[in-house]
């Protein structure tokens, strides 16, 4: 099953960059968080509406390669209903399967499709630049996140 998942632009996240989920303003968002990538251009603006500590919608607007707005779309799709302590884990899995390649048989649904990004170093960056601004998202601090920080 998972050497499908060693070429970069796959079905999944053709179809993910070409036709993004959840691709607008969300209005009634209570929590926002941008996140820029300098070196590809990518920008994205993530729109969340928390009730208590779950995500009750998510959306995004923005900009980039296919590999960030595949993952934009994908995360929204995945983390909809989700508790910040289960985004969290999430993100941490993520984190390691996009640097890693590891997915360890984890389920992770259609976001194992990012598992090959670890072969193409410069683009781990844009695979994981959503996950932080969602991280920052739900801590709520409004600052905007920067692949060139040592925070990503």
């Amino acid at each position: 099953m998972f050497d499908d998942l060693s070429e970069l632009y796959q079905q999944v996240i053709l179809d993910h960059s070409k036709s993004p989920r959840n691709f607008h303003k969300l209005e009634n968002a209570n929590r926002t968080a941008q996140g820029h990538n300098p070196l590809c251009g990518d920008n994205i603006m993530l729109y969340l509406l928390m009730d208590g500590e779950i995500i009750k919608d998510i959306s995004f607007q923005g900009s980039g390669c296919a590999i960030s707005k595949a993952a934009a779309s994908i995360l929204t799709t995945a983390l909809k209903g989700k508790t910040k302590t289960e985004v969290k884990t999430l993100f941490d899995k993520v984190h390691d399967m996009v640097t890693t390649g590891g997915v360890d048989g984890e389920d992770l649904g259609k976001l194992a499709v990012f598992a090959g990004v670890h072969k193409f170093p410069a683009r781990v960056k844009c695979a994981i630049l959503p996950w932080h601004a969602a991280m920052a998202a739900l801590e709520g601090n409004g600052q905007p996140v920067s692949t060139e920080t040592d925070d990503v």
